[in-house]
């Protein structure tokens, strides 16, 4: 099988996988409990905590463990709204975030009274800092950017927001860094709320962390216990908290080397995919390696992947989150695209495990199916 959509998720790190097993074995107790299997549970569950911290530059009371990305963005978009609404009630994200963040925002806005600006991007998926400085006001409290969009793999200009926002003291910034994590150097100094998730690095699912800066504080979302600081009530989920940080430890070991590799690989693989008639690349400007956006004009996206799929090739038509619906997704229609360009969009997305070969072999079984779907009409 070709695997081409790691950006979805990644297989598990077979040591990774070992080690959770062992820990399942040894330490089901809970965390909390008094006794000294529980002790030694919770004490292994903060040195995971602080490795953690010390891989990303950070101090380790400032690392949560959540069940995912996707929690650890609504803990942080809710909780600071919530706390800081006394202040104002306006919010600024970006038409293309992930649906955590923007059905997140349509929430606040159509339950809780909030209002919020979408900064909308150009036709490579990148904001204009313009916008963002125009659209400050004194009642914004809070800044939602994703980091790397996980459909076309644009990256935002975080550093430039970082500067902006040194103006605004009040104005809370939060980074969805789920498809950055492993990819690109993370720097989180400026950075209030950063959100990330385990099975995007090759750890498990039902793992994922927020970055809070102890400067920030934040409404709890589930109330009911004394773990993670008080704000996320609940058994802690203690051998998946603490096997997080050796799998950190893992993506990041030879970081250098995977990132020249990847890169490389991305550029064959654009230079393969601009050989084939009526595909355009989509995934252009300041981008991830690891993502590669492209339209097939003229054929229905679904058509190919299942096509593909029969010959052991799995890519896929958007983000996973979002597969289900089947008209053009949010992200793409916000690219000022033709419409015959963004309803026949895939992606392919790759990374330090894809070899050659396999780009060869997604290359080549495109081709032929293209070629059997034209014989057909």
């Amino acid at each position: 099988m070709v695997y081409l959509d790691y950006a979805a998720t990644t297989p598990y790190n077979k040591d990774v996988l070992k080690t959770y097993t062992q820990l399942l074995e040894k330490y089901f107790y809970n965390a909390d409990s008094i006794y000294s299997q529980g002790i030694e549970v919770n004490r292994l569950l903060e040195k995971s905590r602080g490795l953690l911290a010390k891989m990303l530059d950070v101090d380790e009371e400032e690392m949560i463990f959540t069940s995912c990305g996707s929690e650890a963005n609504n803990m942080a978009i809710k909780g600071i709204a919530f706390q800081y609404q006394n202040r104002g009630k306006h919010i600024i994200t970006t038409s293309i975030e992930h649906s955590s963040v923007y059905e997140t925002c349509k929430e606040l806005e159509e339950v809780f009274g909030f209002e919020v600006t979408y900064l909308p991007v150009d036709h490579t998926g990148h904001i204009h800092i313009d916008d963002l400085k125009k659209s400050i006001r004194n009642d914004t409290i809070l800044v939602s950017v994703m980091c790397i969009n996980n459909e076309v793999g644009s990256i935002q200009p975080i550093e430039e927001i970082k500067n902006v926002l040194k103006d605004h003291p009040l104005v809370k910034f939060h980074v969805d860094m789920v498809q950055a994590l492993g990819k690109i150097k993370i720097d989180l100094k400026g950075i209030d709320c950063a959100s990330f998730s385990a099975h995007k690095i090759n750890g498990l699912k039902g793992s994922g962390l927020l970055f809070k800066r102890k400067s920030t504080t934040l409404v709890p979302l589930i109330n009911g216990g004394q773990q993670e600081f008080g704000l996320r009530g609940g058994t802690s989920n203690a051998c998946t908290y603490i096997v997080l940080a050796k799998t950190l430890r893992l993506a990041l070991e030879n970081f250098d080397q995977k990132e020249k590799y990847v890169s490389k690989l991305n550029k064959y693989l654009i230079k393969e995919l601009q050989t084939i008639p009526d595909v355009i690349i989509n995934t252009r400007g300041k981008v991830s390696s690891h993502i590669v956006n492209f339209s097939c004009i003229g054929y229905k996206p679904e058509v190919i992947l299942h096509a593909l799929e029969e010959k052991d090739i799995l890519i896929s038509t958007r983000s996973a989150c979002s597969s289900k619906t089947s008209d053009v997704s949010r992200v793409m229609q916000q690219l000022h695209l033709p419409d015959e360009v963004a309803k026949s969009a895939l992606r392919v997305s790759i990374s330090d495990l894809t070899k050659e070969e396999e780009i060869d072999k997604f290359i080549y079984c495109l081709k032929e199916v293209l070629d059997s779907i034209k014989k057909q009409r």
